[in-house]
């Protein structure tokens, strides 16, 4: 349907896109099933790099096998550690960071993104950030934890500075069950 409005996800990638090119850098801060990690290999090409992160050991092995399958693994360097650590193993600049919180798709559900290590990795996502670089964060409010991730992100982002960052929420107004979020920050200088 050419008037579908589409999804947080969709809105993510489609400004993820926008942000990509050959020889990007890019992390993918909730590798999960490594969808999004393959699609940013894809996006920045063969002389690019995305560095991924993930705290269950499912989520880097589904990942590897999924880049491996498409010819791309060399093109990422994949940790089993949490987002919050990514600037202890990023040390460049980077064009786009990717986060998709929640849970692992088809795991426990008793494994969920947190809201104090979530805060803790947008700050060091921000300082890895290139000049006109982005970060898009999915929200995914349906759950306790959630709902507070969803408070805290929005505090963080409405405390940005206004002269270094833009802050775009995205979101239905009118939808029950309280669909995901799209949170994107773009740094300007």
């Amino acid at each position: 349907m050419a008037n579908d409005f589409r999804s947080a996800r969709f809105w993510a990638q489609e400004m993820i896109e926008g942000a990509m090119y050959e020889g990007a850098r890019a992390v993918d801060a909730t590798m999960g099933n490594g969808h999004d990690t393959l699609w940013l290999c894809r996006l920045a090409g063969e002389n690019g790099r995305v560095y991924a992160f993930d705290v269950q050991a499912e989520a880097v092995e589904r990942t590897r096998q999924a880049l491996t399958e498409a010819g791309v693994e060399t093109r990422a360097q994949l940790f089993h550690a949490g987002h919050e650590r990514m600037g202890e193993y990023v040390t460049e600049p980077v064009d786009a960071i990717v986060f998709n919180l929640g849970w692992l798709p088809g795991a426990e559900h008793g494994v969920t993104t947190r809201v104090e290590t979530t805060l803790q990795a947008v700050n060091a996502a921000l300082a890895l950030l290139k000049k006109d670089g982005l970060l898009t964060i999915c929200i995914y409010p349906g759950h306790e934890e959630g709902a507070r991730e969803l408070e805290a992100l929005l505090a963080w982002a409405a405390d940005l500075d206004g002269r270094t960052y833009d802050a775009l929420l995205k979101t239905y107004v009118n939808q029950p069950n309280d669909p995901p979020r799209m949170l994107a920050v773009r740094r300007k200088r």
